[in-house]
């Protein structure tokens, strides 16, 4: 029974958080690019705006009171702070302020001086606190000292104006006593009875209330309030400053760079984590590949000392040795979803190298037909070898009939290589019964079938090989290959008949490697199509005896007719 991969937990919120912050460090670019825009945005703050100057002073709020000293006498009594601070942002202590600073010399309008206030509230206090910024140093503290002085006077003028009213309404009260209180005085003169006397006596008894209440109006406090804190002229800008404004203009670029990341990966096609590339394809991620720096016109990874790409190659073929559908059948097709078929050449040379190390009878058949190259690609480690057995007589020597190419690797052991050719008609030569008959080889015990076809999405040539060749091996760069391709080759596999097996990951080359595989098949193209460049294309023996000394001779055994 074949063994399900597990495909991550979607509520494993840990792990989907590093993931997505792993996804967003893949656009180093764009971070960089916000911290930078970040911090020339503080610089240009910091250097480019105009400084500015805050002077600050405090008012001490304070109400009318008769007697400050008296016990439990206090100054706070019907003061409303939240009234007041509106009281001295209004535009009638701005006209106070801009009378003053106009006699001092600065002629400013009531509007342009109530922009530069700030006037808050300490809490749990009745001071207020007049801040006011200005291009100069002395400018703001003389604006500053002139609204809180302004705030004063015109607090101190509406109290005085309060105890006036009150005055005239209680001497308005007064008149008419007094006037009642002459005519009573007049009947007493006269001899008025006692009635008489009693009613002046309640009149003079108000008459006195009023007066004291007069006097008690007149001897009232009506100081508004103290500066505690004069004005003084600032002698360093107000601001953050160059570092505080680099700090925070790191932070905010940092943040506009995870923004713009996040955006890029919402729009990014590519597959983004290993999670969405075993989602995609339906398949275990079966390796990832080491970035190492190949030999010198060596292909094979596989008996390299030392080699970390050679140890991953050997765990992929170890893995699916044991996996139940590749063992039944001990078949394999190596593909790429797109672009060139170099890392999958690779793949399928190496793994068929780790086999043959496992003791193994490997047959590698390079079905690309269009742009072969893996017998030139592997170099001296080729040599040829007479057509198969079954294949005597038979065909006129062309794919796959003209022969097997023995390739060994050194320390490891030796698999037979049957090189692509190009043809005039690869569907046919693909579908050919010589090719069933190849395949089958691997239905004897032991023995070991893989196939190099061309990708899987440029061309229908890999399809044309899934009826026979069951089991499919994807190898993809995950920054280039995209969820969609992924989705596609697992439905056109599946409706072929076959089943992925997994993907191999390869780490990406760089664009000048790129335009240089590129450029390879085209001048491979360009030398012709007949038999004649194929054989240009073979690796040429230079005569060394030490080319071929202790090479094992090494040959399947035909197919089962």
């Amino acid at each position: 029974m074949t063994p399900h991969h597990r495909v991550p937990d979607d509520q494993d919120e840990p792990a989907l958080l590093r993931d997505q912050f792993r996804q967003l460090l893949r656009y180093r670019s764009l971070l960089a690019c916000g911290v930078a825009v970040g911090l020339l945005g503080g610089g240009y703050l910091a250097l480019g705006g105009e400084d500015a100057y805050t002077a600050t002073g405090e008012v001490l709020v304070r109400s009318a009171i008769s007697d400050p000293f008296a016990a439990g006498s206090t100054a706070d009594k019907g003061i409303n702070i939240g009234s007041e601070r509106q009281t001295a942002v209004s535009d009638t202590v701005g006209t106070l302020a801009a009378g003053t600073l106009l006699n001092a010399g600065d002629d400013v309008t009531a509007r342009e001086l109530l922009t530069g206030l700030q006037v808050t509230n300490p809490p749990n206090t009745l001071t207020l606190r007049f801040s006011y910024t200005a291009p100069a140093p002395e400018q703001a503290r003389a604006r500053a000292e002139a609204l809180a002085g302004a705030y004063l006077a015109h607090r101190k003028a509406r109290t005085l104006e309060s105890i006036q009213n009150m005055s005239d309404g209680y001497r308005a009260q007064l008149g008419p006593l007094e006037e009642k209180r002459d005519l009573l005085e007049d009947q007493i003169e006269a001899g008025a009875e006692g009635d008489v006397s009693s009613a002046r006596a309640n009149i003079i008894v108000s008459i006195s209330e009023l007066s004291r209440k007069i006097s008690e109006l007149k001897a009232l406090d009506t100081t508004p309030g103290y500066l505690n804190k004069k004005p003084v002229a600032p002698t360093s800008p107000t601001g953050p400053g160059l570092p505080l404004l680099l700090g925070l203009g790191g932070v905010v670029g940092l943040a506009l760079g995870l923004l713009l990341s996040w955006v890029r990966l919402v729009f990014d096609p590519a597959v983004r984590s290993t999670r969405e590339l075993v989602h995609s394809l339906g398949a275990p991620l079966l390796g990832t590949l080491p970035r190492e720096r190949a030999a010198a016109g060596s292909l094979l990874a596989i008996g390299r000392a030392g080699s970390r790409l050679a140890e991953e190659y050997r765990a992929v073929a170890f893995r699916l040795a044991y996996d139940p559908s590749f063992a039944e059948s001990r078949r394999l097709l190596v593909t790429a979803p797109r672009g060139d078929s170099t890392a999958a050449a690779a793949a399928a040379a190496n793994l068929a190298a780790a086999f043959a190390e496992m003791g193994r009878g490997v047959l590698l058949v390079e079905a690309d037909l269009r742009t072969p190259h893996l017998a030139r690609d592997l170099g001296s480690a080729t040599h040829g070898t007479r057509p198969p057995r079954w294949a005597a007589g038979e065909g006129d020597g062309s794919w796959p009939t003209g022969g097997r190419t023995h390739v060994d690797v050194p320390g490891s052991g030796a698999f037979a290589l049957i090189p692509g050719t190009t043809v005039d008609n690869v569907p046919r030569a693909l579908t050919s019964p010589p090719v069933g008959r190849i395949v089958a080889e691997a239905d004897r015990p032991g023995n070991v079938v893989i196939v190099l076809a061309p990708p899987v999405l440029s061309y229908a040539d890999a399809v044309a090989l899934v009826d026979r060749v069951e089991g499919v091996m994807i190898v993809c760069d995950p920054r280039e290959v995209h969820r969609s391709d992924l989705e596609r080759i697992r439905e056109i596999i599946g409706a072929s008949g076959g089943s992925v097996l997994g993907a191999l990951l390869h780490p990406g080359r760089g664009r000048l490697r790129r335009a240089r595989r590129r450029a390879k098949p085209a001048r491979r193209r360009g030398g012709g199509g007949g038999p004649a460049a194929t054989r240009s294309d073979a690796p040429e023996n230079t005569g060394d005896p030490t080319e071929t000394l202790g090479l094992r001779t090494f040959t399947l055994p035909a197919a089962r007719r």
